[in-house]
């Protein structure tokens, strides 16, 4: 992918893998969220990139717009639209694009590929399981492969068929196999962060309606927390 991106005004904790009129990309760093909460507005991609299209100019009515988020402590590929009309494109394919990951989990996987599939539903503390009634829940699949693994631990890549909320961390929790360093619903002393990164994604663009894929590497710590468990 050719590189269309200013350097002045970047923000520390994104990588810009793409930029044009309609749309930034970036690859987000583990613990910065994607947009503001209830307790922090300013630490987040959404406030820093609406700073970087102002370039400095707080009167500038440039702005970046939300298409998707990744959980805060989940790191990769990341994309604001630059204008509504491309937001709106893009949040209505959104489903139709293919989204890649790469999860360390916890464990070895009986079976080393296949397909988890279930209603997921949300409760009272913002924490997602499953349901059987899908009255009750949405629809949830993620695909995934083993690509190495060690006594302790599995690195997976994972194909992202729907897009629901902590959507691959439930399932491998639900299925014995919890992400490495998922403090919400499956803790390993000693891991350092979530290991869960949003490695590939294309897209089509919203103006051009060509077909675009962003990629980045595994993280080095992934490799690192295998490694180690294999000694």
């Amino acid at each position: 992918m050719t590189k269309k991106v200013s350097t002045k005004h970047q923000p520390r904790g994104l990588s810009f893998l793409y930029e044009d009129r309609d749309i930034i990309v970036v690859d987000k760093v583990s613990g910065l969220l994607s947009m503001g909460s209830a307790r922090e507005r300013e630490k987040t991609a959404y406030f820093l990139l609406t700073n970087y299209v102002k370039k400095g100019n707080p009167k500038s009515r440039n702005r970046i717009f939300i298409v998707h988020r990744l959980d805060k402590d989940t790191s990769g590929i990341l994309v604001f639209a630059k204008t509504e009309k491309a937001k709106v494109f893009l949040q209505g394919e959104w489903q139709n694009f293919h989204k890649k990951y790469y999860a360390v989990v916890e464990g070895v996987l009986p079976e080393k590929e296949g397909m988890i599939s279930s209603y997921l539903a949300e409760n009272s503390i913002h924490r997602m399981y499953s349901v059987k009634d899908p009255e009750k829940g949405k629809l949830a699949k993620t695909g995934y492969k083993v690509i190495r693994e060690s006594k302790r631990f599995s690195l997976l890549e994972i194909e992202l068929l729907t897009g629901r909320k902590n959507q691959i961390r439930v399932h491998f929790a639900e299925n014995g196999h919890p992400v490495a360093g998922d403090k919400m619903y499956g803790e390993k002393a000693g891991v350092k962060r979530l290991a869960l990164h949003a490695a590939s994604l294309c897209i089509q663009h919203p103006h051009s309606k060509k077909e675009m894929t962003f990629t980045t590497n595994i993280p080095g710590y992934f490799n690192k927390l295998l490694h180690y468990q294999t000694k």
